[in-house]
């Protein structure tokens, strides 16, 4: 998986250095790692990104075993960053206006247990900021917020062609993007602080 250079300053944090002096990493759930991957592809400051498999009990899982069978893991995002450009605070951020953080059932057309959202939390320090980001958001939507925030879990890389499945196969994601009606839900439930896939709107730390 290449560092790849982002196009867009999604949050308006300066210009993008391209090789960052230090990189941190999150772990998010967010439904179809597809749709996870491209969001935070659009990211300032995020370097990389794998699509996986994380917080079950079998090692190494393929997807079809994920996907037809009990292994326990969610679908997930390795996200790289580089922290002088962008925080987890800010990561936080832009993931709970691409997700659904109030369906505990999956995400837009995607059920089951799999798609539920999920933060991994790799530090004692992600899972400070990533609770009290958790309850700012309840308090000041009134929403009930059903994301859960986990410890840190065996992450493993899915297949290959699940890797930057957008930008190999752009039209067949972007019918899946649309036939899910996953950003007809985020504009309902975000309004204009959603942060949808086909067009990028500013949001705040």
């Amino acid at each position: 998986m290449f560092a790849r250079t982002t196009l867009l300053a999604v949050l308006g944090l300066g210009a993008l250095a391209m090789a960052p002096a230090q990189a941190e990493t999150a772990l998010f759930a967010g439904g179809c790692f597809w749709s996870v991957e491209a969001n935070f592809d659009k990211v300032e400051g995020v370097t990389a990104t794998i699509s996986g498999f994380a917080g079950g009990h079998v090692a190494n899982p393929s997807y079809e075993q994920v996907v037809y069978s009990d292994t326990g893991h969610y679908e997930v995002v390795e996200i790289t960053y580089d922290p002088g450009i962008v925080s987890f605070a800010q990561l936080l951020t832009v993931f709970w206006h691409t997700t659904d953080p109030t369906d505990a059932g999956g995400q837009f057309c995607d059920r089951g247990a799999g798609y539920r959202t999920a933060i991994f939390a790799l530090d004692d320090e992600q899972a400070e900021i990533a609770e009290a980001s958790k309850a700012a958001l309840a308090g000041e939507t009134g929403l009930t917020i059903v994301t859960e925030i986990l410890p840190a879990a065996p992450f493993y890389a899915a297949e290959d062609h699940h890797q930057d499945f957008h930008i190999k196969n752009p039209a067949h994601y972007e019918a899946y993007r649309i036939g899910c009606r996953r950003d007809l839900r985020l504009a309902d439930l975000w309004g204009d602080k959603a942060f949808l896939g086909t067009s990028l709107n500013p949001v705040s730390p």
